[in-house]
């Protein structure tokens, strides 16, 4: 049976074989999977898994959110969300893009620095900064969005030019980032009467991927800067935050899957609450042009002279990235009575990560050396001796059985998947990031990264 057939197989044949989902896949990554020596070379000189990276597509994405700018006609400011991936190779990419970078740590910023980002280029984000990391930010000229009364007058205190942003608590929401109205009332009463702060604007977070609550609250914070204008604040800048979605799988696989999902497809019946939209259909740059087209927003900007700022994290490393794993051992299971394939590969769930939500990590895994072999329903388990260490429980439909030696390569993990939960657990080396740089002739040269 095909894997389109698979995919659109009515759900009372769904049987304990999981419906494909197959990735998007970039001419990079396919050049690099065909190739016959890069991946067993990189895997032999590492001597366990690793992350490929790929900084020329960070540069591609970026391009894509300056284009929807450009055609807008809205002044706009890209901050990388730097905990999406800790790569150096991808904050030298957004500083070769002039584009800035979002931190949150003393350690995430002066690792942008070191990559060449300038200090007016960062956003310093988070609650309740720590005095070094606001005493360094204001040095180096960064924008700091302030999340309470308490940060703006500590900013205040170190008595040199601060650029600031007030970051306002969405209505009706129980977060515990943000300042309410009254707070961020006595915050502009504050700093107009403080020479050395200066409000640029106002930012804030939403969860979820719907344009539309983003414009909304945007337009409303039109109106905020202009009443802050009258206290004397530039307030010229909105940043409406991250959370811009990434396609990873076609439609109608995506829709097979969430129409057909049972505990059947997966290893020991285990059972998720949800999963992380892998398809997206306004992704990235799409879904930024529908904030900007919600009932005139973009027009409303123009007119009031308001820049508008994003800190896409994942969108920026959408396919930038794979993870690539040996296989060290196989087993055959029966459930249902049905067999399928237990693969042990040499590294973590820790570095293919989806468990800060207790989730599973969608996108199939594919087998190299590619060659012929029959369909195989497949499992995938750690190295670690914890029952609950498995990077796919789902049993996933390899294009041929997995054999001891060969790798098993994870697509488009770049975003949050492989580095945000690693550790060194049971004295494991964390898996380095190899830099793939294009060189004459379509090869690959390949360096380890230098973060």
């Amino acid at each position: 049976m095909t894997p389109d057939a698979r995919a659109h197989r009515p759900a009372s044949d769904a049987g304990t074989v999981a419906a494909p989902l197959p990735a998007y896949r970039d001419e990079w990554e396919r050049r690099a999977f065909d190739d016959p020596n890069l991946l067993g070379d990189i895997a032999f000189a590492v001597n366990g898994p690793f992350h490929l990276m790929y900084p020329e597509r960070v540069g591609r994405n970026i391009r894509g959110f300056q284009e929807v700018f450009a055609q807008s006609g809205v002044a706009g400011s890209i901050y990388f969300g730097k905990k999406a991936n800790k790569a150096a190779c991808v904050a030298r990419a957004c500083a070769e893009h002039d584009t800035g970078v979002d931190v949150a740590s003393v350690g995430e910023l002066t690792a942008a620095l070191a990559q060449g980002v300038r200090g007016s280029d960062l956003m310093v984000t988070g609650p309740e900064k720590s005095g070094e990391l606001l005493w360094l930010a204001a040095r180096h000229g960064a924008l700091i969005a302030m999340d309470s009364m308490s940060e703006l007058d500590r900013v205040a205190a170190l008595g040199v030019p601060v650029r600031v942003l007030l970051r306002v608590l969405p209505t009706a929401s129980a977060s515990r980032f943000g300042m309410s109205p009254e707070e961020l009332e006595q915050a502009q009463r504050t700093a107009a009467t403080t020479p050395s702060v200066r409000v640029e604007g106002f930012s804030f977070h939403l969860s979820g991927y719907d344009p539309v609550p983003r414009a909304e609250l945007a337009a409303e914070l039109v109106d905020r800067c202009l009443a802050a204008r009258t206290l004397g604040h530039p307030a010229t800048t909105i940043s409406v935050g991250g959370g811009f979605g990434v396609d990873y799988v076609p439609g109608p696989a995506w829709a097979a899957f969430t129409g057909q999902v049972s505990r059947r497809w997966f290893h020991s019946g285990k059972k998720f609450q949800s999963y992380y939209p892998y398809h997206f259909p306004e992704p990235g740059p799409a879904m930024l042009a529908a904030v900007l087209g919600h009932q005139g927003l973009a027009d409303r900007l123009r007119s009031a002279d308001i820049g508008l700022a994003i800190e896409p994290g994942r969108a920026l490393l959408d396919r930038a990235g794979s993870t690539v794993f040996r296989v060290q051992g196989s087993k055959t299971r029966h459930e249902h009575g049905q067999p399928y394939q237990l693969l042990t590969v040499d590294g973590s769930s820790l570095s293919l990560s989806e468990q800060w939500f207790d989730s599973e990590y969608l996108p199939d895994p594919l087998p190299w050396p590619p060659r012929q072999g029959t369909p195989t329903p497949t499992v995938v388990g750690a190295t670690t001796c914890l029952e609950s260490d498995m990077l796919s429980w789902r049993r996933v439909p390899l294009p041929r059985p997995a054999a001891p030696g060969d790798l098993l390569v994870y697509p488009n993990t770049a975003g949050y998947q492989m580095d945000s939960n690693e550790s060194a657990f049971h004295e494991l080396p964390i898996p380095p990031k190899v830099v793939l740089h294009d060189a004459p002739g379509g090869r690959f040269r390949w360096t380890l990264d230098a973060g």
